[in-house]
């Protein structure tokens, strides 16, 4: 099988790095180059997959231009954090949305590992004329990059992904401009206020393109975080946070335990 991989940042870098070897892949991308990775899109005729990881905004771009290269045998997939809004088109090539549940708070081919999907989710929005063999083909590749596919549609996982990602970065962002002006707050920030706001170290890009294409998910969750934040203060907090405790560590045990 002839895998292709557009973008070759931390998620592309990992899906190479990952299935080269055990697969003839091939990687497109203008700052990174060897024997098989060059900026001429040709390369990719014949693959049997291609994964676009290319930044959010730049992919519906790429997916046109992969027209003119790609056969209707190829499938082809990209691994935006939102779904919605790649969903609409129909391609000559059989296009199988989907969204790697994985990533650090660094960028970049030099960060990328193969190890990175390990243990990860995968969502898959497949189309309605999606065909289960092909889908079937792209579960067994990702599940070859170590992560387990889960099967959704792209508007319950673009308010999912806003719920566990999107609005948690803004509000470790927002954590940190608390402290902004506020120099003993600065001088105290140890452990703690470190891994919450890790995700204020999100790629700026990235982040970009999660608050404003997803914006009006992202503030309906950040109303309910403020009705839970006012309900948790409002109750018998030892008791509320005793469950919420036991909550989180049954969420991650259950993870871990698959």
């Amino acid at each position: 099988m002839k895998i292709g991989v557009v973008g070759l940042g931390l998620i592309g870098g990992s899906i190479f790095k990952k299935l080269n070897g055990k697969y003839d892949v091939v990687g497109v991308s203008r700052s990174v180059s060897s024997d098989n990775i060059s900026s001429d899109y040709s390369t990719l005729k014949g693959c049997d997959v291609v994964f676009v990881s290319t930044p959010m905004n730049k992919t519906l771009e790429i997916l046109d231009k992969l027209e003119n290269y790609l056969d209707e045998n190829t499938i082809v997939t990209d691994v935006c954090s939102l779904k919605e809004f790649v969903s609409h088109k129909t391609y000559k090539f059989k296009f199988i949305p989907s969204h790697p549940m994985a990533g650090t708070e660094h960028n970049g081919w030099e960060h990328s590992f193969p190890e990175l999907f390990e243990g990860a989710t995968w969502a898959v929005t497949p189309k309605d004329d999606t065909d289960i063999k092909d889908f079937e083909v792209l579960k067994s590749v990702i599940n070859d990059l170590g992560a387990e596919t889960i099967m959704t549609t792209p508007r319950e996982h673009d308010k999912a992904v806003a719920l566990i990602s999107h609005a948690p970065m803004l509000v470790a962002q927002a954590l940190c401009k608390n402290i902004e002006n506020n120099e003993l707050a600065q001088k105290l920030a140890s452990s703690g206020f470190r891994d919450t706001t890790r995700l204020a170290l999100s790629n700026t890009e990235l982040a970009n393109d999660m608050i404003v294409m997803n914006n009006e998910n992202i503030k309906d969750v950040v109303s309910l975080l403020n009705q839970n934040i006012e309900t948790i203060l409002d109750s018998d907090y030892k008791k509320t946070a005793d469950k919420l405790k036991e909550f989180r560590k049954e969420l991650y045990d259950a993870k871990l335990s698959k």
